[in-house]
């Protein structure tokens, strides 16, 4: 194989790697931001780094960062704002990974269910479940949110610094 048909083998990797990591962006389970970095590294690295150099790469790494800090800080926020236990937490996370088996509808109410369950162990107060679950899983849909911005601005960071 010549230089050219191991570029076009890259580019598609990478390509994949992106549209599988902006995919996992929504799923909890998998590190989506983290995917979309390695394969923005490796578009960078087809090109030598002569267009997207440690500068862009640097600020792509903080955004990816930020990603998991941001994750975090909203699922807590959603279940604290309502008054979860640390096991509700959990339980959405729980909920949200068995939820991946049953499509949207799983990924919805996965997340929900799971915090109920893991709430009601502890308080044995369906009204307080309730109120945690709906905590859980507004928290992580303002966390998805706010990842899928982040992913996006990774996106134009790279375009901005590949094509200028």
């Amino acid at each position: 194989m010549d230089w050219l048909d191991w570029s076009l083998l890259g580019w598609f990797l990478a390509t994949a790697l992106v549209v599988v990591g902006v995919a996992g962006t929504f799923l909890p389970a998998m590190p989506g931001p983290t995917v979309v970095f390695a394969g923005l590294l490796l578009a960078a690295w087809i090109g030598d780094f002569a267009r997207v150099g440690l500068a862009g790469l640097s600020v792509l790494a903080v955004l990816t960062v930020l990603t998991f800090l941001v994750d975090f800080a909203a699922s807590a926020f959603g279940a604290k704002r309502l008054g979860a236990s640390p096991r509700a937490a959990v339980g959405a996370a729980l909920g949200a990974v068995v939820g991946i088996f049953f499509g949207i509808p799983g990924l919805v109410l996965g997340p929900f269910v799971g915090a109920v369950i893991a709430e009601y162990t502890v308080r044995r107060d369906l009204t307080q479940a309730g109120r945690a679950g709906v905590g859980a899983a507004l928290g992580i849909a303002i966390g998805a949110a706010a990842k899928l911005a982040l992913v996006v601005s990774m996106l134009g960071v790279f375009a901005l610094a590949y094509f200028t």
